[in-house]
């Protein structure tokens, strides 16, 4: 009983130490204007040569252009990989990004129904998700119904959530559009949407959370 106990409070104690410090993105605290952000975003220096996507509405900009420039050597990389690669045609497998530590995932899965998919948040990391063929079907968890259902993995920086289906916004992304889901986004992935075929190919990058 006394074990329990001890294992109880400690995951209490990791999960309120871990909302605090990452439950409200970066740029509240640094009181970035939401209109420069977008105009940043439109200007496009971030791009490096990669024009086939955008921001999917549901990107944190103001998240974005803060992360970006407090580590502009791995999104530069990010989007220059991305820019020169064909996305189509590379055989799925694991890519590192010369001059950096990030290693690009390229996938050909498919969605899954809903109680087959886990969800998920990170700590270290941001995921950064671009489908390029196919619909891949997203789902944003409310953090005011949901609670962490696990200890946090330090190892595979993650930990997962319960959470209520009613209060959960779900979206689907197409090529045009790229997803970043930053350590204050919960979040399941390759959710089963209303199409025919659910097929898709994904290019997965985690990117250091500063």
């Amino acid at each position: 009983m006394k074990r329990i106990l001890i294992s109880t409070l400690v995951f209490i104690a990791l999960s309120l130490q871990a909302q605090a410090q990452y439950g409200q993105p970066k740029y509240m605290r640094a009181g970035m204007s939401k209109k420069k952000m977008k105009e940043w975003v439109i200007q496009g220096t971030w791009r490096h040569g990669f024009q086939q996507a955008s921001p999917d509405k549901t990107v944190n900009l103001k998240e974005f252009y803060e992360q970006y420039h407090l580590n502009p050597t791995q999104w530069t990389a990010l989007f220059q990989w991305l820019a020169k690669t064909n996305l189509l045609t590379i055989p799925k497998g694991k890519y590192p990004i010369e001059g950096t530590s990030l290693v690009a995932s390229v996938e050909d899965s498919e969605n899954q129904p809903l109680e087959k998919r886990r969800s998920e948040s990170h700590y270290k990391h941001i995921d950064f998700q671009y489908v390029v063929k196919g619909t891949e079907g997203f789902a944003v968890l409310d953090h005011a119904t949901s609670t962490p259902n696990c200890a946090y993995d330090a190892k595979k920086d993650v930990i997962h959530y319960d959470y209520q289906k009613n209060q959960t916004h779900f979206f689907n992304s197409t090529p045009g559009r790229f997803v970043i889901f930053f350590p204050s986004d919960w979040h399941i992935a390759k959710v089963q949407t209303n199409k025919k075929d659910q097929h898709i190919r994904v290019i997965v990058i985690k990117v250091d959370y500063m």
